[in-house]
This record gives structure tokens, sequence and C-alpha cells, in this order.
């Protein structure tokens, strides 16, 4: 259900990213002339679009926007993390669950209910004799738990995952941003722009004509 919802979360920021700009952002960028010496990966990253990467942390997977910023070790470090994290949550869950803690200690009886897993335990107060019969007040005693290994491995699990997911997105968005200028500079400074003067007397029109070459 959590997935299908991401999906329709994603559909739906696609179809208002496709009103605002006039297209539809699942298109290939217009063909456009490309530098002879441009690779096949610089045109790949000058046409990356930020609001697709932003657009995928809907999808709950770690990694994804490394992944379309063309980082794929990097993607594949950072899901590694995501699974040994989940890992660390699970076997804290587990521990925690076996370490049930020591129960409290009494100088008074103890009465025990249902030993074993669910077993319970009562502080046996006296409060009164009838006859030759104590009468006793049954206190229920608790078990002490110190938090143990098993907390510390929920929180080291939940706190690496979260580390995890926003180290996907900050860096994802900056490695995006960064191969994108990149090429953008590096072919903007080869552009030379030539100006003529074009004229037809018999439309009876003037202009400037404007090329750019690599």
């Amino acid at each position: 259900m959590k997935t299908l919802i991401s999906i329709l979360f994603l559909a739906s920021l696609m179809c208002a990213q496709e009103q605002s700009f006039g297209g539809d952002v699942l298109n290939e960028s217009p063909l456009t002339p490309v530098p002879a010496d441009m690779t096949f990966e610089e045109y790949r990253d000058m046409n990356r679009r930020l609001t697709i990467g932003l657009a995928l942390t809907a999808i709950p997977i770690p990694g994804l926007i490394h992944d379309y910023a063309g980082e794929k070790k990097t993607a594949k470090r950072i899901r590694r993390v995501a699974l040994g994290s989940v890992g660390l949550i699970i076997a804290g869950i587990a521990l925690a669950d076996e370490d049930k803690g020591a129960w409290e200690k009494t100088s008074h009886e103890v009465y025990v209910v249902s030993e074993g897993d669910s077993e319970l335990r009562y502080e046996m107060i006296p409060t009164g004799m009838i006859g030759n019969d104590v009468t006793y007040d049954l206190k229920p005693l608790n078990r002490k738990r110190d938090g143990g290994g098993g907390g510390l491995l929920i929180v080291l699990g939940v706190g690496l995952l979260v580390a995890d997911v926003i180290y996907d997105v900050y860096h994802g968005v900056k490695i995006i941003e960064e191969k994108r200028d990149a090429v953008r500079f590096k072919y903007g400074k080869q552009l030379n722009f030539s100006y003529a003067p074009e004229m037809n007397l018999k439309n009876n029109y003037a202009g400037v004509k404007m090329t750019y070459n690599f």
C-alpha cells in the first residue's frame, strides 16, 4: 500500500511539472546542436533535472538519486548501508524481545502464575490472620529492563538509516548540480557567436542574423 501511494505521488508530481513547463517531463530534451567532442555521459549530465531527482525521494528506496545522477557505485554503497541499518533494527528488536530483564527483588514470598514465557509474579505481603491462616496482599512484580544491547542496536540502526537517506538526497542533488554546471561551463566557453546583417529588398526585410559554433 505504501509503495502504491509513493508511485501515485510521483506521478502527480510529474503531471504538475508537465503543466507548469508546458511539456511532458518524460519526453527527451529537444534536439539541439552538440559539440563534436562532447561525450554521451556529458550529454546526459547536462540534461539531468533536479525536479526528477527530488521526485525520486517519494520512492522509499535509498540510492535512487545517486542512480539518477550516474553514481552507480555510490548508490550501491548507500543501499548496503541501508540494508545493514535494517539488519541492526531487526537484531535489536529480536534481542529486546529475548531480554525481558530480571525480576524485582523482594524480601517476601513470591507467588508465580503461568511459569514460562508469559510468567507473572506477585509479592505476597502479609496483611493479617484468620484463625491459623495468614492473609496476603498480592503486589505485582515487574521486570527491570536496562535497555541492553537490543535498544542500542535499534537506535543505531534508525540513526544510520536516517543519515543514509539524508546523504542520498543532499549529496545526490549536489552531484547533479555540479556535473551539469561543469559540462555547461566547459562547452559554454567554446561557443563562438557571429553576427551578420541580413537584408531582403523584395520583402522589405532587414535584420541581424546571429550564429554560433564550437
